[in-house]
């Protein structure tokens, strides 16, 4: 008995696997570029081998293999106008459709990203692999924000312990608007209220103003709402305002830095006072000043940063509050007059460096046994191929966020084709990738192999819509050389998108749509049993007479392997 598997993930698929037998590896190896395409793929004993020379698996080892497509960019749409998917000869999927299918959404809190947000390649793979919902750093703050759960958390509250142990001062250092790129407004909010419920004597807000992912004047609509909040909380002190242009620098551009810096730390800018705070910043306005490069303003001469002080810098994006957290935490990369404060304490919202020493309120999350994972300790072979433009997808993302291949994983990479935009050559590598992934089926070798497609996505991103049309075509053809591979070799097939793009190439005034969809994907099996809901659940598991069981991490809202379908 086979089980159908049901995954959370980016596209609520599954996968089907089974039992191995007995323990089984290759004998022998060739290290000669044998394969027909002479994509060298792989390793055996510190060797470069291909994929295909060493013995294959055996059928009575292995009851039901699976083979796993993954199309980047299909969407479901039953709008016609500019329906690139609708309108391509895919006789293929078309007939596949006809069969076992589901349409699974692929956005938003499905797959771990806010409320709304269209889904993208690297968070579908990465929640296909992972068989359960990886949510994305905004929504773990988003959540510990609204259920309140934030107060308890272990790093603000040490934060929290050690300012009043200290001097009882705090201070919030981060991006202020609801841009939600690089941080969120209502993150701000929810620290404010946890430490004062923490009872830290004083909290001082240190504004940096957005107007690249805002308007560029929306500043004092934000600083208004901070001053309203801060009245209705009767708590906080907004300090200083200044520019992500020289608080935020990622282009080790110290000298920016550095007037952020002595602002913060000596008071150096324009004086204003929370009354006045406004007009100062129209001010600004009308000498074309706008909040990107705002110079520091200084409302609150002690909400200074000064010696012994506890820093929290709340951006959940990494890469513009690495040299800041450096510049406080470690050293000083410009030459100032302003003495360093003594013995600060510095926290921050995510990991912005792996190599920093700062308590972090959200690190990383480990993904343990994702799917490629879990394969590899059940001793069962596997091959991840794909070209180019998305042979990351279908292995660091797909793998939970290693770069390392598992034992047993072997993978593939096709050279994407070397043209200036892709609709200049829709097909791109569809091609070479069926080619692949038909001799792989035929070798029988993996008990998993899977690929993905990229022409959908790829052109349909150019907005030319003949083109992706053309792409989504020449996918259709792919599939259908390996669904007959797949047929001829005893392999399930399975076919699933990670978010939607070319179905809709095409805007509400008749302009190009070149963005990502919210619209459902397929998901589609052949498999004699059709699938009955877009599954809620979505973790690989397995019927009880296989003897192999599912990782923990997978089965956190499964209800039980006996609930799964058979096949």
């Amino acid at each position: 008995m086979i089980a159908l598997v049901r995954s959370r993930s980016a596209v609520r698929s599954c996968w089907l696997l089974a039992k191995r037998q007995s323990s089984h590896r290759s004998s022998a190896s060739c290290i000669n570029r044998c394969c027909k395409l002479s994509i060298p793929v792989g390793s055996f004993r510190d060797k470069h081998i291909c994929c295909l020379c060493s013995s294959t698996f055996s059928m009575t080892q292995v009851k039901q293999p699976v083979c796993l497509i993954v199309i980047d960019g299909w969407g479901i749409s039953h709008q016609s106008d500019g329906n690139a998917i609708q309108h391509a000869s895919t006789p293929v999927m078309d007939r596949l459709s006809k069969g076992n299918h589901s349409e699974l959404e692929a956005h938003g809190l499905h797959v771990g990203l806010p409320e709304g947000l269209m889904g993208n390649s690297e968070v579908g793979h990465l929640n296909i692999g992972a068989g359960r919902v990886i949510y994305q750093d905004i929504v773990r703050i988003n959540m510990a924000v609204s259920t309140g759960k934030i107060r308890e958390n272990e790093t603000l509250v040490a934060a929290c312990n050690n300012a009043k142990a200290k001097n009882g001062r705090i201070h919030l250092l981060g991006l202020v608007s609801d841009g939600g790129v690089h941080s969120h407004i209502n993150h701000m909010y929810g620290l404010v209220e946890a430490i004062k419920h923490h009872k830290v004597p004083n909290c001082f807000i240190h504004f940096f103003s957005d107007g690249r992912d805002t308007s560029p004047t929306s500043g004092v609509g934000f600083i208004n709402d901070v001053l309203n909040f801060i009245k209705k909380q009767n708590y906080g002190v907004l300090a200083t305002i200044v520019g992500r242009y020289y608080a935020m620098d990622r282009d080790k551009r110290w000298e920016r830095n550095q007037i952020a810096y002595e602002g913060l730390v000596a008071g150096v800018g324009e004086k204003a006072t929370a009354e006045k705070i406004i007009e100062v910043v129209k001010g600004r306005y009308a000498n074309n000043e706008t909040d990107e490069f705002l110079k520091p303003i200084i409302l609150s001469d002690e909400g200074r940063i000064k010696d012994h002080d506890t820093m929290i810098l709340f951006d959940y994006r990494a890469d513009r509050m690495r040299q800041l957290a450096e510049t406080f935490g470690l050293k000083r990369n410009f030459d100032t007059k302003v003495p360093h404060p003594k013995e600060l304490h510095l926290s921050c919202m995510t990991q912005y460096n792996k190599d920093f020493p700062f308590p972090l309120l959200f690190p990383p999350e480990s993904h343990k046994n994702v799917l490629a994972e879990w394969l590899a300790s059940q001793g069962l072979k596997q091959f991840h191929c794909a070209e180019t433009e998305k042979y990351a997808h279908v292995t660091f993302f797909f793998n939970g966020g290693r770069e390392a291949a598992f034992k047993e994983e072997e993978r593939c990479m096709i050279p994407s084709p070397k043209v200036a935009t892709y609709d200049l050559m829709p097909e791109m590598s569809s091609k070479l990738v069926g080619d692949k992934m038909v001799e792989v089926v035929k070798s029988k070798k993996y008990p998993f192999v899977m690929c993905n497609f990229a022409p959908p996505d790829m052109v349909g991103h150019t907005g030319i819509y003949e083109a992706a049309v053309k792409a989504c075509e020449a996918t259709d053809r792919a599939i259908g050389s390996i669904e007959k591979a797949c047929q001829e070799s005893g392999y399930v097939l399975m076919i699933t998108a990670d978010h939607g793009n070319a179905e809709k190439m095409k805007d509400d005034k008749g302009g190009k749509h070149t963005a990502h969809t919210c619209n459902k994907v397929p998901f589609l099996s052949t498999g004699s049993r059709t699938l009955k809901s877009t599954l809620p659940d979505r973790a690989p598991a397995f019927g009880n007479d296989w003897q192999i069981a599912v990782a923990v991490e997978m089965r956190q809202l499964r209800p039980s392997a006996q609930e799964l379908l058979s096949l």
